[in-house]
């Protein structure tokens, strides 16, 4: 007999019933995913939306009984009748080839560099990451003092070495969309060493021990072992330098004296902001321009991201 009371309390004994959830317990959950949920929502999902209806209107932000349906006419103006269109599109393109094939794999280098256990590394780390901690505004200001072209310290080290000659590294249509370039990726740089970094933590020492024991150098074995191995980290990588390449506004519109319309330095980032919060305010100009900029954004990220787990699949 007590074989058999054995026998009919294992199953219970096996599979627990789960503990239900008391009012306290539903009570943290609701204002744990609630909240976060509604901010989403309120913040992001709604502009968006509202954003993709407005593209079709015409409307001055002034008095919604003003707003006018228009249909397609401001998509078909902005790709026939903007002007600045097109420069801002050449300009966001160049600003993503420059991100992704220098200050990325700079800070990619940098990674692998500083996880050799080199003397200072935390030091090291530390001023390097240092940019990452500012705000893309003071980064904008504190190039804006290097740029200065009266008493800049880039300047003042060319006049030093070639008195009487400055060069107006802001103002110089051909000069100014690479000044700014070359501060967005002293910060972005850091950004990637810290990512890359904290995947090589995790890397096992074993492969590269193996690498090395087979005869390869220090370069072979980052490019046949380290790198394929850090996939997923390279794809977060990649990720986030689109997505810092395509949103770039504030280091610009700090070094660009607060227009988009500057020339050289035009973004759609910048478009976006000057039609919908300029002087001459065009809602539906505006959110046709986000639309575009959302679309490019998705396509880029989402083909990336297809092409990467099909092959993982295969």
């Amino acid at each position: 007999m007590s074989s058999v009371r054995t026998a009919r309390r294992s199953p219970s004994r096996a599979h627990p019933r789960p503990r239900r959830l008391g009012p306290g317990d539903r009570l943290f959950l609701t204002v744990v995913v609630g909240i976060p949920l509604i901010a989403l929502l309120v913040f992001v999902w709604l502009p968006a939306l509202a954003s993709i209806g407005l593209s079709f209107t015409s409307w001055d932000g002034l008095y919604l009984a003003d707003v006018h349906w228009v249909g397609l006419d401001n998509y078909l103006q902005i790709f026939t009748n903007y002007p600045p269109f097109w420069p801002a599109v050449r300009h966001n393109v160049i600003w993503l080839l420059f991100t992704v094939l220098l200050p990325a794999p700079f800070g990619v280098f940098l990674a692998y560099q500083l996880d050799r256990k080199i003397r200072f590394t935390r030091i090291y780390q530390t001023a390097i990451f240092m940019p990452m901690v500012l705000s893309l505004a003071v980064v904008g200001f504190m190039w804006e003092i290097i740029y200065n072209p009266d008493n800049g310290l880039l300047n003042g080290v060319i006049g030093a070495v070639s008195p009487g000659h400055h060069i107006d590294w802001l103002g110089d249509p051909n000069l100014n969309l690479w000044a700014v370039l070359v501060a967005s990726g002293w910060r972005h740089a850091g950004y990637i060493m810290i990512l890359y970094l904290a995947g090589l933590k995790g890397f096992d020492p074993a492969l590269k021990e193996a690498a090395a024991l087979d005869g390869a150098n220090g370069r072979q074995t980052f490019l046949r072992v380290v790198l394929p191995a850090m996939k997923p980290v390279n794809i977060i990588v990649l990720v986030v330098t689109v997505m810092e390449s395509l949103r770039a506004f504030d280091i610009v519109y700090v070094l660009g004296g607060g227009t988009g319309s500057k020339p050289g330095m035009e973004l759609l980032s910048l478009l976006i902001t000057d039609n919908i919060i300029g002087e001459s305010s065009h809602i539906g100009y505006g959110s046709a321009l986000a639309v575009i900029l959302l679309l490019v954004s998705l396509a880029a990220i989402g083909a990336f991201l297809f092409q990467t787990f099909r092959k993982e699949d295969q």
